[in-house]
């Protein structure tokens, strides 16, 4: 080895003992006749000492030729800092040096090296491999690999086996696009990469693997933002014989350990939630249940006062501010134009203020007494101090606007605090979702879900009614991980399809495979996958899951260190048997 101990593990106890470190150095203070060079590796920071009169001038002279990220070698002597450095591990000591050997020169970096660098996003994803010396940012992938060793360790407990799943496999319709791989051996075929290993885990469970998990590589070509990457991590888990209670105890189990090994945090209870229920209390499937602000229906109450806005709407719904009512007018103006923005669409917001003084001031006071708005008052629940926030119109409109406006009150009133969990399972989900451009139902999660037995009836006369055996966990308003119990028999499979708009060809082409692998005795079975960089970024508190990968891709799915995707070489095109024609967007 280069060095004999680490830039983060000697202290006091270590005193007089030579030593060699090697690393990059962070920064030099040039004093004169007195240098300091602070060292850096992955482990730690440790501050050298050259000074005139006890070092040779050589060695004098070379320390001041060092700049940032010089990769060096130092040789000398652990010795007490005389004034110390409480907020660094080694702060009490340093290396006095005898020998110091430069392994690499370096350019001077583009940006600063340090936790509170000048370097922009852009800037830092081009230079990706100086970015991950930062110390915030190797924290996040050495917080990555402790949740990958926790997650095997506690599924190896259970019983799980790993097993990889292929790469190249076949497109299917379903979902999102996919990434498609020319094949030179088979020309004018493709393979895809795989959005999940969905229909693999189920072969494993027909295949006797009752209890299969993998870290997996996923892709999808979809737009991008904070929370998504073109290619990302899941922990993918499928289990047989099992119901849908086996396999939530299950993996709460896996979340509450991870929360108990990487953060010493006991999650305690998970509540449990319908979406129907989810839907019509906070307006969306995966609600933040860090704070309270549940929808609060008003229709009884504000209709049939000759107030138009209310009484031509679906719906009246609120929330409740506690402690808000010190918004000032200009405050609820901001509230009403950002909901009026396209992205939310709102047309506008009743406000009720209920003073400390137990008087109520809205802005419909004309058309409601103040009786009427102690009525509403006691419907949220409400007390002096708080303010009240109403929407109305078509109700899922206007349950998705007050969502919004939820989530927002409750940054601004800091009540999503980053250092608080509340973990979630969302059930009962809808089998099929209605898509407007294609005038058809489509899979809500995928088409292998199983629907809930007392609700086939409904698949030919009410299919939107349908429910799942379906599941998402979600924490602090994120969904982390969703599954299902699956389909295993090919009649169930073949009526699913249909229902789809699938042609018996058109199934039987993309999907044979697996319903005949259904008639050679397939399980009952389910799963659930992870959101892997998702669980990293809440662990880390973070709103992006980009600083948890290593290389990631920016918001146009470009890798601007490696310049990618990028053109490839006409003989290469050739040999594919593929010729690019570019069409104007």
């Amino acid at each position: 080895m280069l060095r004999s101990h680490t830039c983060g593990e000697l202290r006091l106890d270590h005193v007089n003992q030579e030593v060699t470190l090697a690393g990059w150095v962070q920064r030099v203070r040039n004093k004169g006749g007195l240098i300091w060079v602070d060292l850096r590796d992955r482990y730690g920071l440790t501050q050298l000492i050259f000074e005139e009169g006890s070092s040779e001038k050589s060695l004098l002279e070379k320390a001041a030729q060092l700049g940032r990220e010089f990769v060096v070698s130092a040789t000398g002597t652990v010795i007490e800092r005389t004034a110390k450095n409480d907020k660094m591990p080694t702060g009490s000591i340093e290396i006095k040096v005898s020998k110091l050997e430069v392994l690499n020169a370096a350019k001077v970096p583009p940006f600063i090296i340090e936790d509170e660098t000048d370097g922009g996003d852009e800037l830092r994803m081009k230079y990706r491999y100086l970015d991950l010396r930062r110390g915030v940012v190797r924290e996040k992938l050495q917080l990555r690999h402790r949740m990958m060793q926790e997650t095997r360790r506690y599924m190896d407990g259970q019983d799980f086996i790993e097993v990889e799943t292929p790469v190249l496999i076949k497109s299917t319709p379903e979902g999102a696009r996919d990434f498609v791989v020319p094949s030179r051996a088979n020309p004018g075929e493709f393979y895809a990469l795989p959005q999940s290993p969905q229909t693999f885990k189920q072969l494993l469970m027909v295949s006797g693997f009752d209890r299969y998990f993998q870290i997996v590589k996923c892709f999808r070509d979809e737009d991008l933002r904070a929370d998504r990457q073109p290619e990302f991590t899941q922990i993918d888990c499928e289990m047989a014989f099992v119901t849908q209670e086996d396999i939530l105890n299950t993996f709460e189990g896996l979340v509450k350990h991870l929360f108990s090994a990487v953060k010493g945090i006991d999650l305690g209870y998970v509540e449990h939630m319908t979406f129907a229920d989810a839907m019509k209390g906070y307006g969306n499937d995966k609600p933040d249940l860090r704070f309270d602000m549940k929808f609060v229906e008003l229709n009884e109450l504000a209709k049939g006062k000759d107030f138009a806005i209310f009484d031509n709407a679906e719906l009246v719904v609120g929330i409740c501010a506690k402690g808000a009512a010190g918004y000032t007018r200009k405050q609820i103006d901001d509230l009403t134009e950002w909901l009026k923005r396209p992205q939310i669409g709102a047309k506008g917001m009743i406000y009720v203020r209920y003073n400390e003084d137990g008087t109520l001031k809205s802005s419909v006071d004309k058309f409601y007494s103040p009786e009427d708005l102690k009525t509403w008052a006691d419907a949220f629940g409400a007390e002096p101090g708080d303010l009240m926030l109403i929407l109305s119109g078509d109700a899922n409109t206007a349950r998705k606007q007050l969502s919004e406006l939820r989530l927002k009150m409750g940054e601004d009133l800091g009540l999503r605090d980053r250092t608080k969990f509340k973990p979630l399972w969302v059930v009962d989900f809808p089998l099929l979702e209605w898509d407007e451009e294609t005038k058809r139902y489509h899979a809500m999660h995928h088409p292998f879900t199983s629907p809930k037995p007392e609700d086939i009836a409904l698949l030919d006369t009410d299919p939107g009614a349908v429910r799942a055996n379906a599941y998402d966990l979600v924490i602090n308003g994120v969904e982390v991980g969703g599954g299902s119990i699956r389909i295993h028999d090919r009649g169930t499979q073949q009526m699913m399809f249909r229902h789809l708009g699938f042609s018996d060809e058109e199934a039987q082409k993309q999907f044979g495979f697996l319903m005949e692998a259904f008639e050679y005795g397939a399980p009952p079975h389910g799963g659930i996958a992870f959101g892997f960089d998702r669980i990293c970024a809440i662990f880390g508190g973070s709103d992006s899951i980009r600083d948890y990968i290593a290389f990631p891709k920016n918001n146009s799915g470009r890798d601007v260190m490696i310049d990618s995707p990028s053109t490839i070489a006409d003989e290469q095109l050739k040999e594919l048997s593929i010729r690019v024609s570019l069409s104007e967007k």
